[in-house]
């Protein structure tokens, strides 16, 4: 949804500009890259939902390149959006998949698969830090910011692996998750 949100909010461009103008807006593709697909995509539902109308053609020496303008329902649009709580996704987690996974397969040395997440976050801690700390706040202070959050996160994850390296013993004699049994067959009949 974030895509769709900074589409909106940007000056009168085409896709490409658009593109570029997120990319910009983020910190660079390897903060969060955007398919050309996707940037298209999204402006061709922006514009059939009516918050986006096209306000011109660019032809300069290639195709032809539609210039999109936000409308006062896209301007709405956005207004929601900014006042509006964003859940965070973090319970979408692979790691803790691949942990809970490593439960129920026989052999799995799961203080192993810790210390190797572990040594995963910390590498990428310090190309994080690193980066923060080439960052110039003088004139990237909004991706310093970014930066900032990204490190605090991945500080909390090794202390969460701690806790779970700890309570492992616990945790392994619980038993193991499964699923509901469902009814096989066709439900009975209703009666009138």
């Amino acid at each position: 949804m974030s895509v769709r949100y900074a589409l909106l909010a940007q000056q009168p461009r085409h896709g490409y500009e658009l593109r570029a103008a997120f990319e910009a807006l983020v910190g660079g593709r390897d903060t969060w890259e955007v398919k050309p697909g996707q940037v298209y995509a999204t402006l061709e539902r922006l514009e059939e939902a009516g918050l986006i109308v096209q306000i011109g053609v660019e032809k300069e020496g290639g195709p032809e390149k539609r210039i999109y303008a936000l409308t006062s329902a896209g301007r709405e649009a956005l207004r929601e959006w900014f006042y509006t709580g964003i859940a965070s996704d973090h319970h979408r987690d692979e790691f803790f998949v691949k942990w809970m996974v490593g439960l129920l397969v026989e052999g799995a040395d799961l203080h192993r698969l810790i210390q190797v997440q572990c040594h995963a976050l910390y590498q990428e801690l310090h190309r994080f830090t690193r980066q923060r700390m080439e960052a110039d706040p003088r004139t990237e202070w909004a991706y310093v910011l970014f930066l900032d959050k990204v490190v605090m996160h991945l500080e909390a994850d090794p202390r969460w692996l701690d806790m779970v390296e700890a309570r492992l013993e616990e945790v392994r004699q619980q038993p193991k998750p499964q699923p509901e049994p469902k009814p096989r067959g066709r439900p009975p009949k209703a009666r009138l």
